[in-house]
C-alpha cells in the first residue's frame, strides 16, 4: 500500500507561528505579573457599541442569510470608494472596489490574479510571513528586497529594481510596515511605482495600517492620482484594525475594474462572497465612527511613545524602527536566535512577541513588538522585565 501525502508546497511550510508562540507563553508563572501579550497585530481596546449594535442588526436580518454578490455589497463598495477619493484627493468608484474577508485573502487573491506557478514575486525583506508563505503554496518564487536596518527598514530601490528587471512580476510592499512599522514616505512609493511600470510589474501596496498614521502625516501617497495607475497599482486594506473586528474577516482590494474582473474569479473559486453582515455594518460606520477612530489613532500614538519611553532606559536594547502597531527591536543576545530570546521572555518575563527570524532573512538580533495590543499602563512595564 501506497500512503497517500498531503501537498508538497504546504506540507514544507511551518505551523503556524502565533500558536506557537502563544504556546509558550503557557509555561510563564506570572511571577513578573501579568502577561503582556504583544504577539498579534489585534486592537487592544474594544469596538465601539454603535459597530456592535450595527453588526447585530445586520446579522439579523434574513437578507443577510443569502450568498452577496462576489466583489462585494454595492452599499460598501461606494462608501468605502468614497471615502478613499476623499483621503487621495483621486476618482475612484464601486468598481474600483473588491470586498474580501480580510486582508489577508485580499493578497492570495490579488497573487492568483496576477501570478502563477513558477513565476517570482519581490517581497521587502523583513516580509510579513503570510504574504510569503501564500506565495510558497501557490508554487510562486520569491525575490528579497533589501531594507536595511541602517536605513531605518526601508526598501532600497536598487534592490528592488533589480528584483523588477530579474522578472519579478509584482513587488508587494506594507506601509505602515508589518514587522517592523517603517512608514515608507510618498517619494519612496512614487518610485517604487515608478519602477514597476517601467519592467511591467505590479507594484502591491498593502496598507492594512493606513489609518494609525501621524494625526498630521496627510496623504499617504499620490499614486492613484498617477495617469493610467490601474495598469500598475493594487492597493490592499483592512477593516479590521480601525473597527476592532478581526473576527469578521473583512478586507478591500483597490484597482482598475479589469483587475476587478479577474479578481471576482478567483474569490467565486475562494469563498463566493465576503461575510455580508459585517458589510453593511461598516457601510454604516466608516462614516459614522470617524471621529471614534482618529481618538484610537492618537491613543496608538501614546502606547508608541511610551514604548520609546520604555527602551530609551534600556541601552543594551534598541529600537530599529517603530510605526501604527508595530516596533522592530533589536535585543543584546548576540549569542541567541531570536526565537531563543523569545521564548525565554515568554516563558520567564512574561512578554510575548515574535521572533525576527519569522519575518525574512538576517533578522535573528530583532523581535516584533505588536505595542497596540497593550495599555500604556502595561507597556511601562516592560521597564522591569526587560532588565
Amino acid at each position: 500500500m501506497i500512503a497517500a501525502k498531503p501537498n508538497s508546497l504546504v506540507a514544507r511550510l511551518s505551523a503556524p507561528p502565533i500558536p506557537s508562540v502563544v504556546a509558550w507563553s503557557r509555561e510563564y508563572k506570572g511571577e513578573k505579573g501579568p502577561l503582556i501579550d504583544l504577539s498579534q497585530a489585534v486592537p487592544g481596546y474594544p469596538a465601539h457599541p454603535e459597530m456592535l449594535r450595527l453588526l447585530a442588526e445586520a446579522a439579523g436580518q434574513q437578507a443577510m442569510t443569502g450568498y452577496g454578490p462576489i466583489e462585494g455589497e454595492p452599499l460598501l463598495r461606494k462608501t468605502y470608494a468614497a471615502h478613499l477619493a476623499a483621503l487621495y484627493g483621486a476618482e475612484l468608484s464601486a468598481g474600483n472596489i473588491h470586498i474580501t474577508a480580510g486582508c489577508n485573502q485580499a493578497f492570495m487573491c490579488a497573487a492568483i490574479a496576477l501570478a502563477g506557478a513558477g513565476d517570482t514575486v519581490a517581497l521587502t525583506n523583513p516580509f510579513y510571513f503570510n504574504h510569503d508563505t501564500t506565495l510558497s503554496m501557490l508554487g510562486i518564487g520569491r525575490r528579497l528586497v533589501d531594507c536595511a536596518a541602517a536605513g531605518g527598514f526601508l526598501p532600497d530601490p536598487r534592490s528592488a529594481e533589480a528584483a523588477l528587471a530579474a522578472g519579478a512580476k509584482m513587488l508587494a510592499v506594507v506601509t505602515p510596515n508589518n514587522p517592523t512599522g517603517a512608514v515608507y514616505p510618498p517619494s519612496l512609493l512614487h518610485e517604487l511605482f515608478v519602477l514597476c511600470r517601467k519592467y511591467g510589474a505590479w507594484l502591491i501596496l498593502d496598507e492594512t495600517y493606513r489609518d494609525f498614521l501621524g494625526e498630521d502625516y496627510g496623504r499617504p501617497h499620490s499614486l492613484l492620482s498617477e495617469p493610467d495607475w490601474e495598469d500598475t497599482l493594487v492597493l490592499l486594506y483592512s477593516f479590521s484594525k480601525s473597527f476592532c473586528i478581526p473576527g469578521h474577516r473583512l478586507g478591500a482590494i483597490t484597482a482598475g475594474p479589469k483587475l476587478i474582473a479577474e479578481i471576482a474569479k478567483v474569490m467565486d473559486n475562494m469563498q463566493i462572497c465576503a461575510p455580508r453582515s459585517a458589510q453593511i455594518a461598516v457601510a454604516s460606520a466608516l462614516p459614522a465612527l470617524a471621529d471614534w477612530r482618529a481618538g484610537n489613532r492618537l491613543e496608538i500614538a501614546r502606547r508608541a511613545d511610551a514604548l520609546r519611553q520604555v527602551f530609551s532606559g534600556l541601552p543594551d536594547w534598541k529600537i530599529g524602527a517603530i510605526g501604527a502597531y508595530f516596533a522592530f527591536v533589536r535585543h543584546p543576545h548576540a549569542d541567541r536566535s531570536s526565537s531563543e530570546v523569545a521564548e525565554k521572555l515568554a516563558r520567564e518575563a512574561g512578554i510575548v512577541c515574535l521572533p525576527g527570524a519569522y519575518f525574512g532573512e538576517g533578522q535573528e538580533r530583532y523581535l516584533r513588538l505588536a505595542f497596540a495590543n497593550a495599555d500604556v499602563g502595561s507597556i511601562g512595564l516592560l521597564s522591569e522585565r526587560l532588565r
